[in-house]
């Protein structure tokens, strides 16, 4: 009777043992803390319901998806070696993030290109990232800074501001559109009566901000995280009385900023950031589906795009067939191509017998419908925003 129990046992143990092994980890590189830890909250929850959603409606192959993060803690080592964690230790065949560029870039680089595997990013947007020697790995959903840098320059001047000062932070992020801004805004005909780079995590910036203000600009172009020295600057220019408009981009759109110089303060400013199509039907379809999920948040900053990228990771192994790293590349072009039946956020279940039928498929999300050039970019749009109480507004969509 006990060998009897004991092989019952043994049994049920290595079935669960052969249906755990039969579930497939989708890598998350997620900058949970450092400089942008206020905007990963809804982030986290995005992420978190594409699995949801991919293990509610048949799962990811022939079982469940399981989605693994890794902190980058907002540093380029740390991206680093969360990424060598990621791909070594718990041998994931693809990966979604990071968020900022130079975490970004570094993951990549060092852990996910050797690899081989892939790295679709949500938001990383520094020009840098195109000319990666990659094997066409890495991957992004919003548009270099190049581009985002051009709308800029258009988007001030249509507000009819035609002398600025300029500061933008000595990463990748901020050298890569303060430099594109300053280019496009002079050529349209504006003036930049002062510009400068400044580094990260200092306790002021008063002299920088006392020379910029000495030019006469109109405003302050400011090109750096809020929870870094972007919330730093405001809030001493601020208290300077040294500036009084402040034109961002992304990372300044995070309402931990208005949350540190109020509203008010920051009532004639604006803000360009990526988005999506004013009239994408996926758009209303993933905020309903985020808003019923978590009660708010389906309007903060890249959501969208975080839900999409998670959702296409995943419908590439499913496109895939395997967790082959070597099939990935491959058939995250193929569910990205424009061609083939669309699918939305939430229709994992389509797409699964889409695919089971051997029919192409395209994945139109709610950040817009993406198809990757040969350097793994995307065309893309960008939104101004305005600060309307405690949140930002979304007011144009440019291109």
């Amino acid at each position: 009777m006990f060998v009897k129990k004991l092989l019952t046992l043994l049994t049920a143990s290595a079935l669960a043992v052969a249906a755990y092994a039969q579930d497939t980890k989708i890598g998350a590189l997620m900058d949970v803390t450092g400089p942008i830890a206020s905007f990963m909250p809804p982030l986290q929850n995005a992420a978190a319901l594409a699995i949801k959603h991919v293990n509610e409606q048949g799962g990811l192959l022939k079982g469940k998806a399981v989605l693994v993060v890794g902190d980058t803690q907002g540093g380029a080592q740390t991206a680093v070696d969360a990424a060598a964690k990621l791909v070594n230790i718990e041998q994931v065949p693809v990966m979604m993030g990071a968020f900022m560029s130079g975490t970004t870039i570094a993951a990549a680089s060092a852990s996910t290109i050797p690899a081989g595997v892939v790295l679709l990013s949500p938001t990383a947007t520094s020009p840098a990232m195109t000319d990666l020697v990659d094997k066409d790995t890495v991957f992004r959903l919003v548009p270099s800074d190049n581009y985002q840098g051009e709308v800029l320059a258009r988007m001030v001047l249509k507000a009819g501001i035609k002398k600025v000062a300029v500061t933008y932070v000595n990463n990748d992020y901020g050298v890569g559109i303060g430099t594109t801004f300053i280019a496009a805004y002079k050529a349209a005909g504006g003036t930049v009566a002062a510009a400068t780079k400044h580094e990260e995590k200092k306790n002021s910036y008063r002299s920088e901000l006392a020379t910029l203000a000495s030019s006469g600009a109109e405003a302050l172009v400011l090109i750096a995280y809020a929870g870094d020295s972007g919330g730093v600057i405001v809030k001493q220019a601020l208290e300077g009385g040294l500036f009084k408009r402040f034109i961002g981009t992304d990372g300044l759109r995070d309402e931990a900023l208005i949350k540190d110089v109020g509203a008010k303060a920051l009532a004639d400013s604006f803000f360009s950031s990526p988005t999506s199509p004013a009239d994408n039907p996926a758009k209303a379809m993933l905020q309903k589906l985020f808003n019923d999920e978590f009660k708010s948040g389906a309007d903060k900053a890249f959501v969208d795009q975080t839900y999409d990228a998670t959702f296409m990771v995943a419908l590439a192994v499913e496109r895939a067939g395997s967790a082959d790293r070597s099939k990935i590349s491959a058939a995250l072009r193929s569910i990205a191509s424009g061609k083939g039946d669309v699918i939305r956020p939430g229709e994992w279940a389509k797409a699964k017998k889409l695919i089971a039928e051997g029919k192409a498929i395209t994945y139109q999300g709610a950040g817009g419908a993406y198809v990757f050039d040969a350097k793994g970019d995307v065309k893309g749009h960008i939104g101004k925003f305005v600060v309307d109480g405690t949140k930002y507004k979304q007011i144009e969509v440019l291109q």
